[in-house]
């Protein structure tokens, strides 16, 4: 449920997707042996320590995350314990209070607020992801990058369209959207399409949702996001019931980031 300065640099969102492991990477390689194995309480462990010599490492950072919701639904099927995801988010606070310059370790401090909304009930969920968009907002004072500005354009969505917090969406994604645009295809970017089409949807301007969605499916014929929603724009009820189910705020938001260094 989840203007700032903008420099939107080919440069900026090279040294995003192209980030190398950390030079100090045993600790790392080692949480991710233990995250394979299901052993997930070594796995934190070693996270923890990757991060702490590398506070702003993106992929320890998220593969933390993923040990922490892991365990957690393992303990408690279907979406773990609040209480599980305490001690992360304590871990995330030390780290960016110590690291007040890397913009990595705040974009995952607030994921792992949108990583515990699904367990919490009504109310808190709305406290989590209002604190999950302050460290999204801290991540892009500190560096606009591609993801920052795409994770938190696209929690503005999630939100009821009475706070009218759907523009702010829109906003960030069209710098997402400028900033991936002549970087080649990555199969990453057809999440913007998706999300700037719902937010232009959300803002009642249907015609440009379409051509974006049209847009997008040109790039990923495969997705069945875009496929769902150009097949349904022709039915107002049918997309509204479409948009409001994936735009569900009990419903667990995938945060795994693993796909920006796999690429």
């Amino acid at each position: 449920m989840i203007g700032m300065r903008w420099m939107a640099t080919a440069a900026a969102f090279a040294a995003l997707v192209s980030m190398p492991l950390p030079a100090a990477a045993p600790d790392l390689e080692r949480g991710e042996k233990a995250l394979a194995a299901g052993d997930f309480d070594t796995a934190m462990s070693a996270f923890e320590a990757a991060l702490e010599a590398t506070p702003d490492d993106m992929q320890a950072g998220s593969q933390y995350r993923q040990a922490v919701m892991r365990r957690s639904i393992k303990l408690k099927p279907k979406e773990g314990n609040t209480a599980d995801f305490d001690k992360e988010i304590a871990f995330f606070e030390k780290l960016v209070a110590k690291n007040p310059t890397a913009p990595n370790a705040y974009l995952n401090y607030g994921f792992s607020y949108v990583d515990k909304i699904p367990a919490a009930g009504s109310i808190t969920q709305v406290i989590l992801a209002n604190t999950a968009l302050t460290q999204f907002s801290k991540s892009i004072e500190l560096k606009p990058t591609w993801i920052a500005l795409y994770t938190r354009g696209n929690s503005y969505l999630y939100w009821p369209k009475i706070f009218g917090r759907a523009q702010l969406g829109v906003t960030d994604l069209e710098k997402a959207y400028a900033m991936q645009k002549g970087q080649g295809k990555k199969s990453y970017y057809v999440r913007v399409y998706i999300s700037l089409g719902d937010g232009y949807w959300k803002t009642d301007n249907l015609d440009k949702a379409k051509a974006i969605w049209t847009e997008g499916a040109a790039m990923f014929p495969d997705s069945k996001g875009l496929k769902d929603r150009l097949a349904k724009a022709g039915d107002a009820d049918a997309l509204k019931e479409y948009i409001d189910n994936v735009l569900d705020p009990n419903k667990r938001v995938d945060t795994d980031l693993r796909e920006l260094w796999a690429q």
